[in-house]
């Protein structure tokens, strides 16, 4: 496929973020400065919806599988709904330091850390991250990788956190 993303497929603009992923200079910490945003303005409930995250997880899955298909390189740099999930679930996971009590300027904090590290863990990829990366070329694989960033980041701030 010659065109890609083609932005009227749905499959990739929803890959894209809306077109997220095609900004210039590092879309994938674009997706995940997005998420952030995103994050910072929904309310405590959707940020603490299980079912969310569930569907986040599942619909990023199936996007990049269709949105690939027919690609030579599956796991495209203008693809950042995988960075959605992953730092979605970093966010998830390090939102659960409210069990220190901390106030809100520092749950803000905390998840511009949760950022930082997940970006750290998505760009350097160390193992396991790096062998997801190289050895899964499916929707599945995409979004994994992402995942596993994602898990190390936010609990890493929880460890952060819990030494402070």
């Amino acid at each position: 496929m010659d065109n890609f993303p083609n932005l009227k497929k749905p499959s990739h603009l929803i890959a894209t973020l809306f077109g997220i992923g095609k900004l210039p200079f590092g879309p994938g910490t674009w997706g995940s400065f997005a998420t952030l945003g995103i994050w910072l303005i929904s309310s405590p409930s959707i940020q603490n919806s299980f079912f969310l995250l569930f569907i986040i997880l599942i619909t990023s899955i199936v996007i990049c599988h269709f949105a690939t298909k027919g690609l030579v390189e599956k796991d495209q740099k203008s693809i950042v709904i995988d960075e959605f999930a992953g730092m979605w679930l970093a966010l998830f996971i390090s939102s659960k330091i409210s069990i220190f009590n901390i106030e809100s300027f520092a749950a803000i904090n905390s998840a511009v850390i949760t950022f930082i590290l997940f970006r750290f863990f998505d760009i350097l990829k160390p193992f396991p991250i790096s062998y997801i990366d190289k050895n899964f070329k499916n929707g599945f694989g995409i979004v994994l990788d992402d995942l596993i960033a994602g898990l190390v980041a936010g609990f890493l701030t929880i460890a952060l956190y819990s030494f402070l």
